[in-house]
């Protein structure tokens, strides 16, 4: 089930995705098999997903498999804004 966090999450990411690719994409469609981006594009995917939902990707959340669609993005940044809120309670 959708959450209203995750459903403006993948609003912000299509629009994204769409502002630089000049396209509009589906929740599962795989944009780099697709062709209209390049694995040099993921990193400007890991930047704008950090700065826009305040979250830090590293480690074994750098696998292309969290930035191949909308869907994947969207469960990545909710995973992580849940663990950074439930760390920070001391």
């Amino acid at each position: 089930m959708t959450t209203a966090a995750e459903a403006t999450a993948k609003e912000a990411i299509r629009d994204f995705l769409s502002q630089h690719t000049r396209r509009t994409w589906e929740d599962e469609q795989d944009i780099f098999a697709q062709g209209a981006v390049s694995s040099l594009f993921a990193m400007q995917l890991v930047v704008f997903l950090e700065k826009t939902f305040q979250v830090v990707i590293g480690g074994a959340d750098l696998q292309l498999d969290n930035f191949r669609t909308v869907r994947s993005m969207s469960t990545l940044v909710s995973r992580l804004q849940e663990s950074a809120g439930g760390g920070d309670r001391g």
